[in-house]
């Protein structure tokens, strides 16, 4: 495999993406279009390294020769040919994600992979000239911390590219499962479950964001509570799956009517500054 990464879209999934991409070794091209967004995730990134450096994760040289393998591009076509590896990060919206799709393939990477969390592979390939060499990539926030990597197999992917993946997540410092391609794979259908009911839990007034999170963390042993994660992962992002499962399985994934209402609202959890909690600096208040 080379040593080439290229990433498309600096949210925080792909700016994660970049960051453990660089950490292993890979040259990495990130691709934002939007000028201001690309300023801003590049500054993101360059304090990912301090906080790694200040916290003896990393020492100030490794810090600078990962800052130094990342170069920012405003367009695909930009970027180098025949990558090891394209990671498209971008919304979850199949109509983008094709689009984006389409144009990462013309550059001839090995591996084309989405970060879709919850829409089929399958969707995705439509329209490409290789599908086989699709499948889905979907790391987990923040991706540095996070050790899970969920590949997910398309009727067309080639095994070839299947091993490609499950060596790439060894390189990335990740621990993969193999799934299918159904709508939400594994990781999505139990989570997005889980945390459309705390949510329903908090329009029913059953209890207080907090405490229902803490019931989940101190009862079942969950690292973060289902609606604080709700807030990492953007609100916007889980309405998004939300419908996108509903489309697949039914009302029993119908978004409740408070999820709605605060996307409406712009109370997109920790990116925007309110969700289920204030955030204040990136930390939840």
């Amino acid at each position: 495999m080379t040593d080439r990464f290229v990433v498309v879209g600096a949210g925080t999934m792909g700016l994660g993406i970049a960051y453990v991409a660089a950490g292993a070794g890979f040259t990495v091209e990130l691709v934002e279009v939007d000028a201001g967004r690309a300023e801003a995730g590049t500054a993101s990134l360059h304090r990912l390294w301090d906080s790694a450096v200040r916290r003896g994760k990393l020492s100030a040289a490794e810090a600078d020769t990962g800052r130094d393998r990342l170069a920012v591009r405003q367009d695909l076509a930009e970027t180098a040919e025949a990558p090891a590896v394209t990671v498209e990060a971008v919304p979850e919206r199949l109509d983008l994600k094709r689009e984006v799709l389409a144009a990462a393939e013309a550059r001839g990477p090995l591996l084309l992979a989405s970060n879709t969390s919850s829409i089929p592979i399958a969707e995705l390939a439509t329209g490409l000239r290789a599908p086989d060499r699709l499948l889905g990539l979907h790391f987990f926030n923040p991706v540095w911390a996070m050790p899970l990597l969920e590949i997910v197999v398309g009727a067309a992917t080639a095994p070839d590219r299947v091993r490609d993946a499950v060596a790439l997540a060894g390189r990335l410092g990740k621990d993969p499962i193999v799934v299918r391609d159904l709508p939400g794979f594994a990781t999505s259908r139990l989570g997005v479950t889980l945390g459309l009911e705390a949510i329903r839990m908090v329009a029913d007034g059953v209890a207080s964001p907090a405490d229902i999170d803490k019931a989940m963390v101190l009862g079942y042993r969950h690292p973060v509570g289902p609606l604080e994660l709700t807030d990492l992962v953007g609100l916007d992002v889980r309405l998004d799956i939300a419908r996108t499962l509903q489309r697949a399985y039914g009302d029993r994934f119908a978004p409740p009517p408070l999820l709605a209402e605060m996307v409406a609202d712009g109370r997109l959890g920790k990116k925007s500054g309110q969700g289920f909690y204030r955030w204040e600096g990136g930390t939840k208040a």
